[in-house]
């Protein structure tokens, strides 16, 4: 099990400066179906669109993973601000565990409870395979599928009392804020 760590919204230009390296450094691991360039504007969104990054660091003080949204769908102008979407979500491969996954959702879903909008629903992507949807139909709906030059994507949505719900049956998991 990987020794504990813990999430950091990012508020400064050095942490969305480490944000931004973190993911770029992994870029090939991170497997996203889309060209570079789509891809860079989804992982650099949040810091331009006046959305959210999460670093999730490990025992040692050190970025093991990065976590993001913005408000509103481009369907409705980011007028929509009660839905997020989830830009990127991401651990290193040796930060990965059942008990990281579930602190990384309920740091998140502690974060928007807090906030000024009352945010009712997340939304995402997710690469269309059996272990993708195996693990995010656990406590998301499948609600889309589009199949870029790149692979297969699903969309998902849950409502965010739908996660909370979910999440405090796994109560048993610890999670340190910061």
């Amino acid at each position: 099990m990987p020794k504990s760590g813990h999430f950091s919204v990012c508020r400064t230009m050095l942490q969305e400066h480490r944000y931004i390296d973190f993911l770029l450094a992994r870029y090939d691991e991170l497997n996203l179906p889309y060209s570079f360039a789509v891809s860079l504007s989804y992982l650099a969104s949040p810091l331009l669109m006046g959305g959210t990054a999460i670093l999730c660091y490990d025992g040692n003080d050190e970025v093991c993973g990065a976590l993001s949204y913005i408000h509103g769908t481009g369907e409705h102008n980011y007028e929509d601000r009660d839905i997020i979407q989830i830009q990127v979500a991401y651990l290193a491969d040796s930060s990965r565990s059942t008990r990281r996954f579930y602190e990384g959702l309920r740091f998140l879903t502690n974060r928007l409870a807090g906030q000024e909008e009352n945010i009712q629903e997340i939304r995402f992507w997710a690469s269309g395979n059996a272990r993708t949807r195996r693990l995010f139909c656990k406590f998301a709906e499948p609600v889309a599928a589009a199949q870029q030059p790149e692979g297969p994507l699903d969309g998902y949505r849950v409502y965010m009392k739908q996660l909370q719900d979910y999440l405090n049956k796994r109560a048993h998991v610890v999670c340190q804020f910061e």
